[in-house]
């Protein structure tokens, strides 16, 4: 398998400049453009198999979002959510200054791009001094609407259930004396992927933990978890409200993936979101929860099939 480009972009927060790094796949000088943005706890690696089958027509380019992977650690920690990181997305983009952009988002990168996509659409173009415990802010604008959409498991509204469950793992210290054990902790604890070969485990633990003093850990801020507690019911009902707004406002076409078994996106919710903008259609997968890693033959074609349409 071929190997990625590494490059990064600088970015700002209320706490000062941060630096995002980024992977790119295929010719850097083509300007029609797949951004893939990962789950939570996830890297942009994540995106290897699905960069690998659209690199020939497409640039692909997959950042790991800041507290991740290769990226800095942000200086406060509340700022971890889904306004920041939309913000530095656009920053990347004003570097990319692609022609035409299509954005693959996982769970969380998901968010971020209905934050991102709604922002084009309804035209706003000033910035909003927002808390980072907000869930949604104005957005500069880049001027670059996206093409096409697609939400991996992830909608406006997300089960209870389902933060509960993120909430108790996203901040726990762990550590393993080998790769090994930590690949069987990940098969464990991400067991909601579905099905999935020794050599795809290890490649899903390769990039999200590192090795240091010995030992295996996490390689993400595990200070993520902060802003997971500092959200009320309140803010959660404002920031839905605001996701809603933002999906309803999109002009182009949407894939929505979910996995049979999810918790965090409802067959429900697929259907009000399918109800609420004419430009979405679904796809579901069986044998998967929450998420699907878009490794198998059948979520890749998935995806490409639909970037791919005319």
């Amino acid at each position: 398998m071929a190997s990625p480009r590494l490059n990064a972009v600088t970015c700002s927060s209320p706490a000062g400049l941060h630096r995002m790094a980024y992977y790119e796949w295929g010719d850097q000088d083509n300007p029609d453009t797949v951004l893939c943005v990962h789950g939570l706890t996830r890297t942009g690696r994540d995106f290897d198999d699905l960069a690998q089958r659209l690199s020939r027509d497409f640039r692909v380019v997959c950042p790991d979002v800041v507290g991740r992977g290769l990226s800095d650690r942000l200086a406060n920690p509340m700022f971890y959510a889904v306004p920041q990181y939309a913000a530095d997305m656009v920053s990347l983009i004003a570097r990319l200054q692609p022609t035409r952009l299509h954005w693959v988002g996982t769970s969380m990168g998901g968010l971020i791009g209905i934050a991102y996509a709604g922002a084009m659409a309804m035209a706003q173009v000033t910035q909003a001094q927002k808390t980072p415990a907000q869930c949604f802010q104005t957005l500069p604008s880049t001027g670059i609407r996206l093409d096409k959409l697609v939400l991996n498991d992830v909608g406006p509204h997300i089960e209870p259930v389902s933060l509960e469950r993120i909430g108790q793992y996203v901040g726990e210290p762990v550590s393993f004396d080998t790769f090994e054990d930590a690949v069987s902790y990940v098969k464990k604890t991400a067991a909601s992927f579905g099905l999935h070969t020794d050599a795809q485990w290890q490649t899903l633990t390769r990039y999200t933990y590192i090795e240091q003093a010995g030992k295996w850990i996490k390689h993400y801020d595990l200070a993520l978890a902060m802003p997971f507690k500092a959200v009320t019911p309140e803010l959660a009902a404002q920031g839905e409200q605001a996701l809603w707004q933002g999906y309803t406002s999109i002009q182009s076409p949407i894939l929505i993936m979910r996995g049979q078994e999810s918790d965090l996106l409802s067959a429900q919710t697929v259907q009000d979101m399918l109800a609420r903008n004419p430009h979405a259609r679904a796809v579901e997968f069986a044998g998967v929860g929450h998420a699907p890693t878009i490794m198998a033959a059948d979520q890749i074609e998935a995806v490409a099939g639909f970037i791919y349409e005319h």
